[in-house]
């Protein structure tokens, strides 16, 4: 329960960083919830960051699943209420994302999107070592018009 309300509060406070709606969101069953933080395939894993019993963060890696694609993760899902950013929750979060995907054999490579024009996630992405390597444009319309997606990519291992 309190994943998916932070969720819900992540697609209504944050709406331009998702391509999905709160709306969409509210009306997925208790097993999509459930799936994203306790996936029984193996094929995702959900982090979360607490300020005593309360979830105040979160951020999740997918796992493809198809051989040609096996050895990347995509991180999704970033999301910190406003009263615990500047805490260094999103770094932690990221941290430990990224230590898990080092951990899973195979892995090579973590990518991510980000909207155009959120800096305080693009600086934290780049801190972490992720590099820039494309923009789709207009991939997501917005209440402000529509916004580009940055596309970031950070290498585990050398090929």
């Amino acid at each position: 329960p309190q994943y998916r309300q932070l969720m819900l509060q992540a697609y209504e406070l944050a709406a331009d960083a998702f391509t999905s709606t709160a709306e969409e969101r509210a009306q997925e069953p208790t097993s999509f919830w459930v799936k994203r933080i306790e996936d029984p395939t193996g094929l995702s894993a959900a982090f979360g960051a607490f300020d005593g019993d309360a979830l105040v963060g979160t951020v999740a890696l997918e796992f493809a699943a198809k051989p040609k694609t096996r050895h990347k993760a995509l991180v999704i899902g970033m999301y910190v209420v406003p009263e615990a950013r500047g805490t260094g929750a999103a770094r932690s979060l990221l941290t430990e994302a990224l230590a898990f995907a080092r951990q899973r054999p195979g892995i090579r490579l973590v990518t991510l999107t980000v909207t155009e024009g959120n800096e305080p996630a693009i600086r934290l992405y780049r801190q972490a070592g992720f590099q820039a390597w494309g923009v789709e444009p207009e991939a997501i319309l917005t209440p402000g018009g529509f916004k580009g997606k940055v596309h970031m990519a950070l290498l585990l291992q050398s090929p």
